[in-house]
């Protein structure tokens, strides 16, 4: 079965940050700071998903939907270490009600809210916190594993390394350049102990999404080349080897010819057998020779030009999905499993969102067209207009509008478009060529 959903994450729409026991995340604090989040917003109450739970599911359920990628937050479950029955109480509710509508839950178990009380121990700096996150999912799998199959464990770990750690432009907010990379691993270790861990309670399917994207040089130059090649191994290799392959990529041109912070057996575990790879994607990324400035990077970034926008100022690139997937099948061949799409979507303002219908349609058509790849899920990037992170309320890529003020739920025109579009498609997708 094609798993047709949408996807959200716990800080982004639960709101109730002090309710039933949840201490405060990264997010919490990063998003009180003054300056940290545009206008001062903070995800407080977000879209007051906590108690508003049953109307979304409802509206899942209507748009014919036959799964739901959430997070499920860990400073809910396992707050000061201690199991918190009331924040396990909320999704198990939450799993009950999915599976009676028929959709498949797909919980993520890191979706960036790390535990305040963890990150002042070091946060994903301390190799300790990869340990300290797969206790907290052995929780959570012990109490949903008989109903939830299928797991995620990390979001993103590269745009939580970079914009938590490296550029602080995230939670919890460090300027760390390269020397975030020990970031990666210890997240990547996490996922590794935490399969582990998943398996141990009886999971079928487990796997890591990670942001993916394709990589284009600004031109044909030597120095072009080599810098786009950089960019890739940093933003795409970095997460994806160990998974797969079990080994790092060469990170000589970062100064980590030999990453000090690996050990012996880590590789091992990082490296645990998957069911699934999560692939998110949004847009390309051009890459061009280092600027005249040094800041210690192998590159720069320079602009996609040619294509339409999106309101967040993001090309719209849809055959950048079909050559990322094609491309993912050429590196890794057999030791790539079936691929998920687990987020992919666009911020436009408005409830006749055509431009949403057009950018969804065009992705859509792209996962058909790539050759060869096993896709068996797309989940649209998001249910909910929400908290976006640094720009606050201000990014809408929701399938269901948000008014804020009132918290009421209005469906956009590309929630009517996807719902006749299951209709009509069923549980299967097809593509062009196998």
């Amino acid at each position: 079965m094609f798993l047709w959903g949408t996807a959200t994450a716990s800080y982004q729409i639960e709101g109730a940050v002090d309710e039933d026991g949840r201490e405060p995340s990264i997010w919490d604090t990063f998003s009180h700071e003054p300056g940290r989040i545009r206008d001062g917003h903070t995800g407080d109450v977000a879209c007051d998903h906590y108690h508003r739970w049953p109307e979304d599911v409802a509206l899942m359920a209507e748009a014919g939907l036959n799964a739901y990628r959430f997070s499920v937050a860990w400073p809910r479950v396992l707050p000061s270490g201690t199991v918190n029955p009331a924040g396990l109480g909320f999704y198990d509710r939450l799993v009950d009600a999915l599976c009676e509508k028929g959709i498949v839950p797909v919980p993520t178990l890191f979706h960036w809210d790390l535990p305040q009380a963890l990150e002042d121990e070091g946060g994903w700096l301390n190799r300790d916190t990869s340990r300290r996150f797969a206790d907290y999912v052995a929780v959570v799998a012990e109490r949903l594993s008989d109903r939830v199959k299928t797991w995620i464990t990390l979001n993103e770990p590269f745009v939580h390394m970079v914009y938590g750690y490296g550029l602080g432009m995230h939670a919890p907010g460090r300027t760390l350049l390269l020397d975030a990379l020990p970031v990666a691993h210890h997240q990547l270790l996490g996922h590794g102990l935490a399969v582990q861990a998943l398996r141990a309670s009886g999971a079928e399917r487990v796997m890591i999404s990670n942001n993916c994207t394709p990589v284009w040089p600004a031109s044909d130059s030597p120095e072009d080349l080599a810098a786009a090649e950089a960019y890739d191994t940093l933003h795409n290799r970095l997460f994806n080897d160990p998974v797969l392959i079990g080994a790092y990529p060469d990170l000589t041109v970062y100064g980590r010819p030999e990453p000090d912070f690996v050990r012996t057996g880590d590789l091992e575990t990082i490296a645990q057998p998957l069911d699934g790879l999560g692939i998110n994607y949004y847009n390309p990324t051009r890459i061009a020779r280092p600027g005249a400035e040094p800041d210690g990077l192998p590159f720069q970034f320079a602009a996609v030009t040619g294509y339409p926008t999106t309101a967040f100022g993001w090309p719209v690139v849809p055959d950048g999905l079909r050559e990322l997937l094609e491309s993912l099948r050429a590196r890794y061949g057999t030791a790539l499993p079936p691929i998920y799409i687990t987020e992919n979507g666009c911020s436009y303002d408005g409830i006749d969102d055509q431009e949403r219908i057009a950018y969804l349609d065009g992705h859509i058509a792209a996962v058909r067209a790539a050759r060869g790849v096993d896709v068996r899920g797309y989940f649209v990037w998001s249910l909910l207009d929400n908290f976006e992170w640094a720009e606050g309320y201000h990014q809408r890529f929701g399938l269901v509008h948000v008014d804020f003020e009132t918290q009421k739920r209005t469906p956009k025109a590309s929630y009517r478009w996807l719902k006749n579009l299951i209709a009509k498609q069923g549980p299967e997708i097809q593509s062009t060529e196998t």
